[in-house]
C-alpha cells in the first residue's frame, strides 16, 4: 500500500526515485517553499491509525499532488529523528507543515485528503497558487 502511494507521489515530485519518505532521511528544509509536508507519526507501522491514515492518503493521492503535498512517515520512536524531536508527537499524530516551514495543523487521528485539502485551500499561499492558475 505505502509503496504504491510512494511511487505515484514520486512521479509528481521533483526528487529522485532513491528518496524515501522516512523522517530519518529527509529534512523539512528540503521542501521549504516547494512542498507542503504531511508528517505521519506512529509508534509502530502496525498501529491501526497509521495503517488507516496511509490508506486514506493513498485513496486521495491526486488531491495531494495538486496541493504539492509530500508525505513523510516516522514509525520508529527509538530512532529519534530530527522531526520527532522537534515536533514531539505522542503516539499517532498527523502534522501538516506549510510551504513556509511552519506547523499549520496537528491531529491525533487519521484525516482524509478532503479534510486536509480544506485546510490547505484556506492557506494564503494556496489561494495565491489558485489565483495564478486561473490567470494562466
Amino acid at each position: 500500500m505505502l509503496r504504491s502511494f510512494a511511487a505515484i507521489l514520486f512521479l509528481a515530485m521533483p526528487v529522485s526515485a532513491q528518496d524515501t519518505f522516512s523522517a530519518s532521511e529527509v529534512s523539512i528544509e528540503d521542501y521549504l517553499w516547494t512542498h507542503r509536508p504531511v508528517i505521519i507519526f506512529a509508534d509502530s507501522p502496525a498501529d491501526p491509525r497509521f495503517i488507516e491514515q496511509m490508506r486514506l492518503l493513498d485513496a486521495g493521492v491526486e488531491d495531494l499532488i495538486d496541493r504539492h503535498v509530500v508525505v513523510i512517515t516516522d514509525t520508529d520512536p527509538a530512532a529519534a529523528s530530527d522531526l520527532r524531536q522537534s515536533l514531539r508527537p505522542r503516539g499517532f499524530s498527523l502534522v501538516l507543515i506549510g510551504k513556509d516551514g511552519r506547523v499549520k495543523l496537528r491531529k491525533p487521528l487519521p484525516w482524509d485528503t478532503r479534510e486536509l485539502g480544506r485546510v490547505i485551500d484556506k492557506m494564503p499561499m494556496r489561494q495565491q497558487e489558485l489565483k495564478s492558475r486561473r490567470t494562466n
